[in-house]
């Protein structure tokens, strides 16, 4: 599959992971198996690492009009914004650094600076793996917070 690995409408995560959910539930042996498509192909974060799918603009604006990668970068000059994929197993273990718990945790929208993280590059999109530190906040909504323009 040559499908870029994004998230543009956050809107329709839930409705994905349902479906998926459901997928799961109905057939567990035929996913383990189907596992090894596009999921393999997906880090596992070690230690105290957080997989991150980075949240992508719209390519158009409302009217129709195209925006360019030059365009999109300039917009998000600070920090980015990503889905969190999956958490390593010691991530926010330290109770004395996190005495209050995870700042994120699976399926949370978080901003975290823009040269933060390893980028690597999959089916011609980019998933991160960051330290459990580099999470600036918690979003419910990317969109609400990187306007379009």
């Amino acid at each position: 599959m040559t499908e870029q690995l994004s998230v543009s409408n956050p809107k329709e995560v839930p409705k994905l992971k349902a479906a998926l959910q459901e997928k799961y539930d109905k057939e567990p042996k035929k996913v383990e198996k189907d596992l090894t498509s596009e999921t393999a192909k997906l880090p596992i974060p070690t230690g105290w690492r957080l997989l991150i799918l980075p949240f992508k603009h719209k390519q158009k604006t409302k009217g129709g009009i195209l925006i360019t990668d030059n365009v999109l970068e300039r917009a998000q000059v600070a920090s980015t914004c990503g889905l969190v994929l999956s958490v390593g197993p010691h991530a926010y273990g330290d109770k004395e650094r996190y005495p209050e718990g995870p700042w994120c945790k699976k399926g949370d929208w978080v901003i975290f600076a823009r040269y933060a993280g390893s980028r690597i590059k999959i089916d011609g999109g980019e998933v991160r793996l960051l330290n459990d530190d580099e999470v600036l906040a918690t979003v419910n909504d990317p969109e609400e917070i990187f306007h379009e323009m």
